[in-house]
């Protein structure tokens, strides 16, 4: 996704960098304006990850394969977020050509 454009911010709590950008511990730690919040974690995590976007005003959640949670997923469309869940990310934007 970066060599196509996409600028990707880590979150996670035993990086200080990941993939040439400084990680963050959390969502709230970023500085700046989030889109999508790419979801790298079991499904039983999904609720607080959804709360955190929800708090940041990102746009989307989305949630990589074998990840769903359809009471975070509502609680996050409620709050005007886009959902996407079981998809990968890199996958749908190859198809698309993109």
């Amino acid at each position: 996704m970066q060599s196509s454009g996409y600028r990707i911010i880590p979150v996670t709590p035993k990086e200080t960098e990941v993939l040439g950008e400084k990680a963050y511990a959390k969502l709230e730690d970023i500085p700046e304006p989030v889109d999508i919040v790419n979801v790298f974690r079991r499904s039983d995590q999904v609720p607080e990850v959804v709360e955190s976007a929800i708090r940041i005003g990102a746009k989307a959640v989305w949630m990589q394969q074998g990840i769903y949670h359809e009471e975070a997923a509502q609680k996050a469309r409620d709050a005007g977020l886009e959902v996407v869940m079981d998809s990968c990310i890199l996958q749908v934007h190859q198809s698309l050509g993109a």
